[in-house]
């Protein structure tokens, strides 16, 4: 084998090595802490003021991020809607019960992507089923993705958060409707997750 065919086979050789390694390479997988994880939801009332809310569980889940090509990015999480929390225990009350979110038959509430796609730095635009009160349907977030860090324990963290508007009543929760509460709800995800 002269110089120039040897010059080819390595070359040829190298690119294979390359391609190979990049086809196994693949988004690295975290798993949301429910500690510093928050969910904050608004709601109008009366016409006049707004009634804020939290889920003191947090958020619960795992997510695979790849930068380098975000349609491998997804998202799996979910919130525990027993744990709601607006600072008045009978309000509380009534909206767990079952004119509301009737968290007895329906506990939880998901997110599951289907699709992402970059829209900028550090900004995708998230596909997937969102399930509220049993109902499942299909909507698009805008969600960044806000920092990398260390944790205390020296565990990679990584931050995700987006805010989106829903209408209670496409997901069967229309008791007490406007003006007396709002039925546009807007809600503020914001995930801390450590890598796997």
């Amino acid at each position: 084998m002269n110089r120039l065919q040897k010059f080819l086979a390595c070359s040829v050789l190298g690119g294979l090595i390359a391609l190979g390694s990049s086809s196994v390479a693949r988004a690295d997988d975290f798993t949301a802490d429910p500690v510093h994880s928050f969910v904050i939801f608004n709601v109008h009332h009366l016409g006049a003021g707004y009634v804020y809310g939290t889920f003191a569980a947090g958020t619960k889940g795992d997510v695979s991020y790849d930068k380098s090509d975000p349609t491998k990015t997804s998202f799996n999480l979910t919130v525990d809607v027993s744990s709601l929390d607006t600072h008045n225990k009978n309000r509380d009350k009534d909206l767990k019960g079952p004119d509301f979110f009737d968290v007895k038959q329906f506990p939880d509430a998901t997110f599951k992507s289907t699709s992402v796609k970059a829209s900028s730095d550090n900004m995708m635009e998230v596909t997937g089923d969102f399930t509220l009160h049993g109902v499942t349907k299909s909507i698009t977030l805008n969600m960044e993705m806000t920092g990398t860090g260390k944790g205390m324990k020296g565990e990679t963290r990584i931050g995700f958060r987006t805010t989106f508007t829903i209408n209670r009543a496409d997901y069967g929760v229309s008791y007490d409707p406007p003006p007396v509460i709002g039925n546009d709800v807007q809600i503020v995800v914001a995930v801390e997750a450590t890598q796997n």
